[in-house]
């Protein structure tokens, strides 16, 4: 699954390394794109087309709310994410992914 890469100082905001908006991958000027980071952002690609783009930003952000006052990190405790983290290291992932697999990490969070 090709992702275009656009490097810019402006995105991703501080403490990120890489922000995909749309399957384009925002990441700051010599950050290295190791294959793992960019399985984890192939995985939030397929996320998102599966979601027609808008739904998964919508679910994103709803979801991040929701786990704010939970007990942990709320940005790592999302579903998307954690299907990301988990994956990201299996290079066949996706070649294997079912649709909608980021569901199994909506119940169980990181503490």
């Amino acid at each position: 699954m090709p992702v275009k890469i656009v490097r810019t100082s402006i995105l991703p905001f501080r403490g990120f390394t890489a922000i995909n908006l749309m399957g384009v991958l925002f990441v700051h000027p010599g950050v290295y794109l190791s294959n793992e980071l960019m399985n984890h952002e192939r995985i939030h690609t397929a996320q998102q087309r599966e979601m027609l783009f808008v739904f998964f930003y919508m679910a994103y952000v709803v979801e991040w709310l929701v786990r704010l006052p939970m007990r942990g990190n709320a940005y790592r405790n999302i579903s998307f994410e954690r299907e990301a983290y988990a994956n990201q290291r299996n290079l066949d992932y996706l070649r294997s992914r079912r649709p909608y697999s980021w569901r199994r990490y909506m119940k169980r969070t990181r503490h």
